[in-house]
């Protein structure tokens, strides 16, 4: 019975893995999408004359471009709050 039951739980991760994989790939995806919007709109070294951008999205953009997707919440806000449009999500 043990076996049946690694069997059952190998089978899920086997189907499951190129589906998350693919999830990551999209999130970095959106993620540089969003990095290079901020850059261009936003980023205060960018634009001169403009008060530098928001300390947090600035960090945030740093992390997407490691590979880090978990600034994308503080780089949407950013965008928000200027009222940029977002790119899609694809």
């Amino acid at each position: 019975m043990t076996r049946t039951m690694a069997l059952y739980s190998i089978i899920p991760a086997f189907f499951l893995t190129p589906l998350l994989a693919a999830a990551q790939a999209s999130e970095s995806a959106y993620c540089s999408a969003l990095s290079q919007k901020y850059t261009q709109y936003l980023d205060g070294e960018n634009r001169l004359g403009r008060q530098p951008g928001n300390l947090g999205a600035r960090a945030a953009v740093e992390k997407c471009k490691a590979g880090d997707t978990s600034g994308i919440p503080a780089i949407e806000k950013a965008l928000k709050d200027a009222k940029i449009d977002l790119p899609s999500r694809q």
